[in-house]
């Protein structure tokens, strides 16, 4: 099979990117390459034009692609968080610079999205039990960083 690479369009920031999330995922995280302009360009010779690097095994690649694309809600990246404590670090991390929005999104410094959520999310919001489900959807929704002991009270709780 093929592998997947993940191209993110930078205007000039891909490597302090990668270094930003290297130092989030810590060990997690690694930058695999970076990649210069030569004497033909189209960027000044020796600057960056591209940084590879992986997280949790994602392979992506930071490309200085310059100001003429910008990150939107259309694409997000999910890190899914087995405890309350995990979710509070990537949230506090990854949303340093940037704004927070709702649902368990955020968008970081450089624009990226990013949604931070509980393992087992879809067992809360989309369960087996359909007034469960509802319950923690609707608590969901009034939610910005998501709070994984008040998604599980909401689904169990009894009508």
């Amino acid at each position: 099979m093929s592998s997947m690479t993940l191209c993110l369009w930078f205007d000039g920031q891909a490597e302090e990117a990668a270094k930003h999330y290297k130092a989030i995922f810590k060990t997690k995280a690694k930058i695999t390459d970076v990649r210069r302009h030569g004497a033909a360009g189209p960027g000044p010779a020796g600057s960056v034009m591209a940084v590879l690097f992986e997280i949790n095994g994602q392979k992506f690649m930071g490309l200085n692609g310059g100001p003429n694309f910008k990150f939107n809600e259309a694409l997000s990246l999910m890190v899914f968080c087995k405890t309350q404590k995990e979710i509070d670090y990537y949230w506090e991390r990854l949303g340093e610079g940037g704004s927070e929005i709702q649902c368990g999104w955020l968008k970081d410094k450089f624009g990226l999205c990013w949604q931070i959520v509980p393992d087992g999310i879809w067992n809360y919001v989309a369960g087996k039990d359909p007034e469960g489900a509802a319950r923690a959807m609707k608590a969901m929704m009034g939610m910005v960083k998501l709070d994984l002991a008040a998604l599980k009270k909401a689904y169990t709780a009894k009508g």
